[in-house]
């Protein structure tokens, strides 16, 4: 599916991949040696592919929708890898993080130097309004992660909080490529507006989708992955089960979460109580309308192939299987 979202921008995106090594480049060799890991090891790179289709879609892809895109990527790369120092993970995309292989300390040092390429990539093309809007993006994801921090610490967590928390941390990443691509392309303030809007709900839906794997079978033993519940996150479909259940159940649950056991006895208990008081499925209720919501808003933009990869990439989403 993701070849066919692509297709419309399939030969912008071959000329955006000289265009982000280049930005991610340095003449220290230990430094550049990393860097190349990391182009080795890069993602589906969606956020990307997301800026071109939005530009797309509201007028002509030129030079400052790749810088949209790279400083994009450039930032979102940084912060994975700061990610991986916070959540001490060792593996990102089936490879050893960089804080596995060359320690935190490397790994804090090289997400700097990212971010800082990715600022300047939009200062030395003069792209202040797409820094901004970038800024702000990177801003509300801070604030999404210390939330959530601080919400795993007292356990305490309800349905409004973690609407606030990923809209934070994971929908206004999305939504400031989507706005970005538009604003590259020089739409007007109503179509940015609506892009903000369909990049906001379907980076909902996008982390909805990623809270779910938590509470379904992984590889060949079929077991749970389980990772947010180690870390005592609490996301959808347990507070949606915590809410429905008996309190005494509740308490009970909370209980094997906060204590310190990360087996696989303990993720079952949690993922049994989950599925058995609905949290499985009213999360996917929950997902599904927003990606509703989000289809509904490229409706009301008029069709061509951009809208209709646009479109496609809501399915995506929802329906990935990672």
């Amino acid at each position: 599916m993701l070849e066919a979202i692509k297709q419309p921008v399939d030969e912008e995106l071959k000329k955006f991949e000289p265009f982000f090594r280049k930005n991610m480049g340095s003449n220290i060799r230990f430094l550049d040696l990393i860097t190349n890991y990391i182009y080795r090891n890069k993602g589906k790179q969606l956020r990307p592919i997301i800026v071109f289709l939005s530009a797309g879609l509201n007028g002509k892809i030129c030079q400052s929708t790749y810088v949209a895109a790279g400083m994009i990527e450039l930032l979102h790369t940084a912060t994975l890898i700061h990610d991986d120092v916070v959540d001490e993970s060792f593996e990102r995309r089936g490879a050893f993080s960089i804080n596995a292989l060359w320690r935190s300390k490397v790994a804090v040092l090289v997400g700097d130097f990212l971010l800082s390429k990715g600022l300047l990539v939009a200062v030395q093309n003069k792209e202040y309004e797409l820094l901004e809007v970038m800024s702000n993006a990177v801003r509300e994801m801070s604030e999404g992660e210390l939330l959530q921090i601080e919400h795993s610490r007292k356990m305490d967590i309800n349905e409004e909080a973690y609407y606030d928390i990923i809209r934070k941390k994971t929908a206004y990443l999305i939504a400031s490529c989507c706005e970005n691509g538009a604003i590259s392309a020089g739409a007007d303030s109503d179509s940015i507006r609506r892009m903000h809007e369909f990049g906001i709900n379907l980076g909902m839906a996008f982390q909805i989708r990623d809270d779910l794997f938590d509470y379904q079978p992984k590889g060949l033993v079929g077991k749970p992955n389980g990772n947010d519940i180690k870390e005592k996150k609490l996301t959808l479909p347990l507070i949606y089960a915590l809410r429905e259940a008996p309190a005494a159940e509740g308490r009970k649950v909370l209980r094997e979460i906060r204590s310190r056991s990360k087996s696989s006895v303990t993720i079952s208990t949690v993922v049994k109580f989950t599925n058995e008081y609905g949290g499985i499925s009213y999360a996917t209720g929950q997902m599904l309308n927003f990606k509703q919501q989000a289809q509904e808003v490229l409706n009301s933009f008029p069709d061509s192939d951009y809208r209709q990869s646009l479109m496609l990439l809501t399915d995506y989403v929802t329906d990935r299987n990672k």
